[in-house]
């Protein structure tokens, strides 16, 4: 069992690199202002063309279904309620703390990167 985990942790690893530049790319250099500042809203396109554009950059990687999966999970982040949830709910900050839109930010990015993950653990599963 071991030596099957040791074969896939390579591929595992290498996947994931490829999904976080993916996200990156989409995410940062891809992402016009019209979607940053319409994806919060599920009855606007911009947050369809930009969960799209996700989910076209990850088909290069995972299977049809997984790369649409990933692509709604970040349409959901994205309305930022998942977001504002666990910074009100776990970490207990109020919207008028001066830090919170930076908190708001690298929250989204690490839910973003942990929907990735995820995808990553669920991969070897469908390709032994």
């Amino acid at each position: 069992m071991s030596s099957n985990l040791n074969r896939m942790l390579p591929l595992a690893t290498d996947v994931l690199i490829w999904a976080v530049v993916i996200h990156l790319v989409v995410d940062w250099f891809l992402q016009t202002e019209w979607m940053a500042t319409n994806k919060t809203n599920l009855k606007h396109p911009a947050a369809y063309v930009h969960s799209g554009l996700h989910t076209l950059g990850m088909l290069l990687i995972f299977p049809w279904w997984l790369a649409l999966g990933v692509g709604f999970t970040h349409l959901l982040i994205d309305t930022r309620k998942p977001v504002t949830w666990w910074i009100e709910t776990i970490k207990q900050m109020p919207p008028t703390t001066p830090i919170y839109s930076q908190v708001e930010m690298w929250l989204d990015q690490i839910m973003h990167v942990l929907m990735l993950v995820i995808a990553v653990l669920i991969l070897p599963m469908i390709i032994s």
